[in-house]
């Protein structure tokens, strides 16, 4: 059982960064993650994802080559490093764990423990 919580969420002008934290409490270090987002009106998305050692990792084409995800097994932390922000990243960003094989970016159906969220949110 793990459980986690997000923080690093905020406001920022376009072009800018963001990192996002997620503290785990629990067997972290046995759980792939994962970094959702669900803006108002849409559907929650995969925006990354990672194994257990954080030498996997999957992307929406999305967050290709402005975010990177990593994780601290010692610390049991997630992270999400987001450069480059657009206002349409704007959205409720949402830490994610499972167990489940990890072999393709996740959707939520795969998700077996959700945290509350953190917001962020890109101006123009």
């Amino acid at each position: 059982q793990v459980t986690v919580v997000e923080s690093g969420g905020g406001s920022v002008q376009a072009g800018g960064s963001l990192r996002l934290s997620c503290t785990a409490s629990g067997f972290f270090g046995g759980y792939r993650m994962a970094w959702f987002r669900q803006a108002p009106e849409k559907e929650r998305e995969g925006i990354s994802c990672i194994s257990t050692r954080g030498d996997i990792t999957y992307y929406a084409d999305s967050a290709k080559g402005r975010f990177t995800i990593s994780r601290d097994n010692g610390q049991k932390t997630l992270y999400l490093q987001m450069n480059s922000l657009k206002p349409e990243d704007t959205a409720m960003y949402y830490c994610a764990a499972t167990t489940r094989p990890l072999n393709r970016l996740f959707v939520p159906a795969d998700v077996q423990h959700w945290g509350q969220g953190t917001q962020v949110t890109v101006s123009s």
